[in-house]
């Protein structure tokens, strides 16, 4: 049986593909005030400028490639059952070819029913105010905004539960519940931190985490390589 490996990855992932982040930019995402596009109440006020905001950032994932990171992560599923839980709401590890991506914030390609049943349905186009799920409930982006619940999180607990090796790529580790998730990794199994600027990680009463100062494209690439030579 191959060793488990569990990934996650923040926006540092996708950042050298050109997909930027609000928390680089002071709180803003793209030039918005993130509460204004990525709260519920955002939505209540102005649903309009919300979804003109995920409107442009699908058409930038057309723009836009998975990078040396995100292939490294495929070529490691040759010896290990990669499993990954992203932050992130870009389908490039899934284009890039990773066959077990978990979303915990939701993805720009998906839109969901805002009423009852919440039902997913795929979008590549641009959401508007007339579309309608079957029902005749308006269509809102399928993204996890703060303030509510993440539904993959249980999922994501027993993943990293399960983990032999944890590697986290390109996140500040202060966004929550998703760093909460280093409390689940098994006692000895190693957990390897890759950031390029890489945040304090005593807290988390980890043994040891081994820190690679290294942006996602180059330091993902030599860690999977020393991995996969080692087999």
């Amino acid at each position: 049986m191959k060793k488990r490996i569990v990934v996650l990855t923040g926006a540092g992932m996708s950042a050298e593909s050109g997909i930027s982040t609000f928390r680089d930019a002071g709180g803003l995402w793209e030039g918005y005030d993130v509460m204004a596009v990525a709260s519920p109440d955002g939505w209540r006020k102005d649903p309009d400028l919300v979804r003109d905001f995920y409107n442009q950032r699908r058409r930038q994932l057309f723009e836009v490639a998975p990078n040396a990171g995100h292939q490294a992560l495929v070529d490691l599923e040759a010896d290990y059952d990669v499993r990954i839980i992203t932050q992130n709401v870009d389908d490039l590890h899934e284009r890039a070819g990773s066959r077990n991506v978990l979303h915990l914030h939701g993805e720009l390609r998906k839109v969901r029913s805002t009423g009852q049943s919440s039902d997913i349905y795929a979008w590549d186009g641009d959401l508007r105010s007339e579309d309608r799920c079957p029902q005749g409930y308006p269509l809102r982006p399928h993204i996890v905004w703060f303030g509510e619940e993440v539904p993959a999180l249980s999922e994501a607990i027993y993943l990293v539960d399960q983990a032999d090796l944890v590697m986290i790529i390109g996140t500040s580790l202060q966004v929550y519940p998703a760093a909460g998730l280093l409390h689940y990794v098994p006692p000895g199994s190693p957990i390897i931190y890759i950031d390029p600027n890489p945040a304090p990680v005593d807290h988390f009463g980890k043994d040891k985490i081994d820190v690679i100062a290294q942006t996602a494209a180059t330091g993902v690439p030599l860690f999977v390589n020393s991995l996969l030579q080692k087999k």
